[in-house]
């Protein structure tokens, strides 16, 4: 009996062992690009680039993308190049996604915000390189996978949280860029979040065109035509900070409960002060590394789907991978300070 028990745990070890070595090559994945390596030795790519197309890479947003990024390149031991324009400026992020072709790089990320991207993508795929979108999405391009937040989540989770801290109920306003698509769904989040709570109104929707003054002036109008508003809404970061300014300036904080999206030092710091409420933050930083291993995987580590994927015209790999919503207040507000201080250039 002994005897039989040392035999199998002899063979589950050398099992074992052998998955280990296994592991450590990069096999000749069906369809995969690389050749693999002999048994027992690592691939090199550390000379394999990688490139994130983005625009308004001077918001403090893009800090934690960039950060992840860099990150994730040094992860998995390959370049990762971060590229586009500092402002919204969608012609000039098409030229960046051109450049970035002609790199002729191992993959792309691309922030995909506007539909002027779609023929650089297709550009890209016919390359033969692959094309997955981060925070926004072009489905109807041949991308190879969207990785990022289920917008309409995003609003879902901040409107559960700002119901409770009006204990479900009283007027509400939701400070959003309407007709934007990502924005509108996060606002259908919020509104169905509150169908749960009777006594909570959606009295207005406030357009502040992304911009600070723009908002402040929007959030001070509603709250002066709603005196016994309870709360807003933000989408983003924007609506949040100008809800924040604007409460402080009519003498509201704490009458008027703020939820605010993005997790901008400003709006941590409102909320340190008590004014905001909480915020709804994308997981930002492990996106952009999920959206690196995606085209990694890709390249490298395919499952045998076929016995050539490539050949055959199939995606082994997740089309969509949708990251987990968070959420700040005062209970975990200096983790995320701490880590835009490491973000920051």
């Amino acid at each position: 009996m002994k005897r039989t028990r040392s035999l199998t745990l002899l063979v589950f070890i050398l099992f074992s062992l052998a998955l280990v070595m296994a592991g450590c090559a990069s096999p000749d994945a069906a369809g995969g690009s690389g050749e693999g390596a002999p048994a027992g030795q690592v691939e090199d790519h550390s000379e394999d680039e990688y490139i994130y197309v983005s625009a308004m890479g001077n918001l403090e947003f893009f800090n934690a993308h960039k950060y992840g990024w860099e990150w994730a390149g040094d992860t998995l031991g390959v370049k990762a190049s971060y590229v586009g324009p500092a402002e919204y400026d969608m012609n000039a992020m098409v030229a960046a996604f051109d450049q970035a072709i002609a790199r002729k790089p191992k993959g792309i990320v691309v922030f995909a915000v506007e539909p002027i991207l779609e023929p650089s993508i297709e550009k890209a795929v016919n390359a033969g390189i692959p094309v997955v979108t981060i925070l926004g999405d072009l489905p109807n391009t041949s991308r190879l996978a969207f990785v990022g937040s289920y917008q309409y989540d995003l609003g879902f989770v901040g409107g559960q949280r700002l119901a409770e801290a009006i204990d479900g109920e009283g007027k509400v306003a939701i400070l959003s860029l309407p007709g934007v698509g990502m924005f509108d769904d996060r606002e259908a989040g919020y509104r169905a979040a509150f169908d749960a709570y009777p006594g909570i109104e959606v009295v207005q929707v406030g357009d502040t065109k992304a911009d600070t003054v723009t908002s402040i002036n929007t959030a001070k109008d509603i709250m002066q035509r709603f005196p016994d508003l309870a709360a807003f809404a933000a989408t983003d970061s924007t609506g949040g900070i100008g809800a924040a300014t604007a409460v402080q300036e009519l003498d509201r904080v704490g009458k008027v409960k703020i939820v605010s999206m993005d997790r901008n030092s400003d709006v941590l710091e409102k909320i340190r002060e008590g004014v905001v409420t909480g915020t709804v933050a994308q997981n930002d930083a492990a996106m952009a590394y999920w959206a690196l291993l995606t085209l990694y995987t890709y390249n490298y580590n395919q499952a045998p789907l076929t016995t050539d994927n490539i050949a055959a015209g199939v995606n082994p790999g997740p089309s969509q991978v949708y990251t987990a919503v968070n959420y700040i207040d005062e209970s975990n507000l200096d983790y995320f300070l701490d880590a835009n201080e490491i973000y920051a250039p």
